[in-house]
């Protein structure tokens, strides 16, 4: 297990920060995931725990006093975390359909990349993405890193209206919208499940340092599948990915 040099910032009277080396990379993310879970086993006097790409934000229910203390009491836990760190996570296959009805913006990648529509979705649903992180909009599922070949800039000029489960790309990210929002990311595709319950105990069904792995549909199977979620007969594949 990795130990990097942390850096702690007070955010606010409540918050702490905590930062890793700045930079969108696996084993960085992971090690922040598996800090907040062991934050969160053993910590009374803490809401809530944030995490990004690099960084975990702390709020506690009362406000910071000796932050030298604090800090002190969080790195012996992040070098001693060991076991209380260890979590389950899981493999998700999610369907998409690449058809041009939904891929708004895969000719553009196609002509500004250099590369076939055939080849995008080829590329896109042979790789295995990390979750990095969740949010702008609840169960938007933040994952990485994309091929090269496919890595587009954000849309100078973003939509007022992305569809719910537009799958996209921006730079070396790739990502799935759980609801109709404004958005600057490239269209590439469209899943027809849920991304987010807000009646389930656990809203998202993945979490950070989970993975997900995108297979193709037709237009046919995206409206089959659509009417199952709508059901709930549709069961999304999942594999445990640890021991």
């Amino acid at each position: 297990m990795n130990n990097y040099k942390l850096k702690y910032f007070k955010y606010n009277n409540y918050s702490l920060l905590i930062s890793w080396p700045e930079m969108i990379d696996e084993k960085i993310n992971l090690d922040v995931n598996q800090f907040k879970v062991a934050i969160e086993s053993c910590a009374s006097n803490i809401l809530e725990v944030r995490s990004s790409y690099c960084s975990l934000l702390v709020i506690f229910d009362k406000e910071i006093l000796d932050i030298d203390k604090i800090e002190d009491n969080l790195n012996n836990l992040y070098v001693s975390r060991g076991s209380l760190s260890k979590t389950d996570s899981f493999l998700w296959n999610i369907p998409v359909c690449y058809e041009k009805n939904f891929a708004l913006d895969i000719d553009l990648i196609s002509k500004q990349n250099k590369i076939s529509n055939k080849e995008i979705i080829k590329i896109h649903t042979n790789r295995v993405y990390s979750v990095y992180l969740i949010g702008f909009l609840p169960g938007f599922l933040y994952l990485g890193s994309v091929d090269d070949k496919l890595k587009i800039s954000r849309k100078k000029q973003p939509r007022l209206r992305v569809p719910r489960g537009a799958v996209a790309i921006a730079d070396q990210q790739t990502g799935v919208y759980p609801q109709v929002s404004p958005g600057g990311w490239n269209i590439i595709g469209n899943t027809p499940i849920n991304l987010f319950d807000k009646f389930k105990v656990e809203p998202c069904f993945a979490k950070p340092g989970d993975k997900v792995k995108f297979f193709s549909i037709s237009e046919a199977q995206h409206k089959l599948i659509e009417k199952e979620v709508e059901f709930g007969l549709y069961e999304l594949k999942k594999e445990l990915i640890n021991d």
